[in-house]
């Protein structure tokens, strides 16, 4: 007795969905062009020129995903920011370097698509795209019955970007008496949600209602602040080169690890971050947080960006147009503290 064919779509990967999800995306992705494009979407591979105006261009390159803030958007079925999310993890990353993101890749997996979350969550990623001015160029939607419980998924992407060699920012230039400036975020960004999963289910039916003049799920869902082009804005106007005093000598995205551990990765041996405790402030949604939790201030500051999502150092001279060039482009921006010896302490102390 013969058997019923078996297809791809009894085997549980609908190739008709996907191609719908494809037809989808393309007009979001036509959005995000920029110059340098030469092939984008539906390609075995995405095409990118890396514009002529660059005389000694380095490419610099940046990974990330979402992590456990998806199981929210899942519970809650919050789909269409946590693409934003993960465009920016990556594309303020390469712009610590000084680098302009030129185009990102993502990766959509699936047990099952669902062609209207996916669509939702890829709109995302456009539109961090276009807020940071790179191009969506590719990527890849994988459907793997069995890998993922029904109704959930796992995103990954990757940025590219260049910047001018002799603008690479290094952190060598900083010196004791430069600024540190803080760059507020808007929320909890990407990092940290395995502790407010673990709040959110203390707290219960006792959870407020809204968070800094938020309902409270779309406070805690709030995407990861895209930073690049007002902060490239500013690069411009007060740059610093090899062995210059002036201008912003380094920059630090605040992610897992928070303020303690960022910091420290853009400071040259010898010298220390000295943070100004309450030089900026906390916000509803953090001091909530912190009660749920019952962790101390330096808890706060190693595991969340805490109110703080970009570090900008920049020499003293500098340092008040800066922040005033910065918040004219609708940063909100604080003077957290200064460069100092390290001591025998640790690489930024906040007191």
């Amino acid at each position: 007795m013969s058997q019923k064919p078996l297809s791809y779509k009894d085997a549980g990967v609908d190739i008709v969905a996907g191609d719908a999800l494809v037809e989808r995306i393309k007009p979001l992705a036509k959005k995000t062009m920029r110059e340098g494009v030469l092939a984008g979407i539906g390609g075995f591979g995405a095409l990118f020129e890396v514009p002529k105006r660059y005389k000694e261009p380095v490419l610099v390159s940046g990974t990330d995903g979402v992590g456990t803030k998806l199981k929210l958007a899942f519970e809650w079925n919050m789909h269409d920011t946590v693409g934003i999310d993960l465009v920016a993890m990556s594309v303020n990353d390469v712009l610590v370097q000084g680098a302009e993101p030129l185009f990102f890749l993502d990766y959509f997996a699936c047990g099952k698509l669902d062609v209207d979350t996916a669509a939702a969550v890829v709109g995302g990623i456009a539109r961090g795209c276009e807020l940071s001015g790179c191009a969506l160029i590719g990527g890849e939607t994988a459907e793997m019955p069995g890998m993922y419980p029904s109704g959930e998924y796992d995103l990954a992407g990757f940025a590219v970007g260049a910047v001018e060699k002799s603008k690479i920012l290094t952190g060598q230039n900083v010196k004791s008496g430069d600024v540190v400036l803080g760059l507020a975020s808007s929320g909890v960004h990407s990092n940290g949600f395995s502790l407010v999963r673990k709040c959110i289910e203390r707290a219960g039916r006792n959870a407020p209602d809204t968070l800094d003049g938020k309902p409270f799920k779309q406070a805690l869902m709030e995407p990861t602040r895209l930073y690049v082009l007002n902060v490239l804005a500013a690069l411009a106007k007060y740059p610093t080169t090899p062995g210059s005093s002036s201008g912003i000598k380094a920059l630090a995205h605040i992610t897992g690890g928070g303020l303690l551990e960022n910091i420290p990765r853009v400071l040259p041996e010898g010298l220390a971050a000295h943070l100004q405790k309450g030089s900026w402030p906390q916000s509803e949604l953090f001091a909530w947080l912190q009660n749920t939790a019952g962790i101390d201030d330096m808890e706060m500051n190693r595991t969340f960006n805490n109110g703080i999502g970009m570090v900008v150092v920049v020499d003293a001279a500098d340092a008040a147009a800066c922040a005033a060039t910065l918040e004219a482009a609708g940063e909100k921006v604080y003077t957290i503290g200064t460069i100092a010896p390290q001591g025998a302490g640790e690489q930024v102390l906040v007191a």
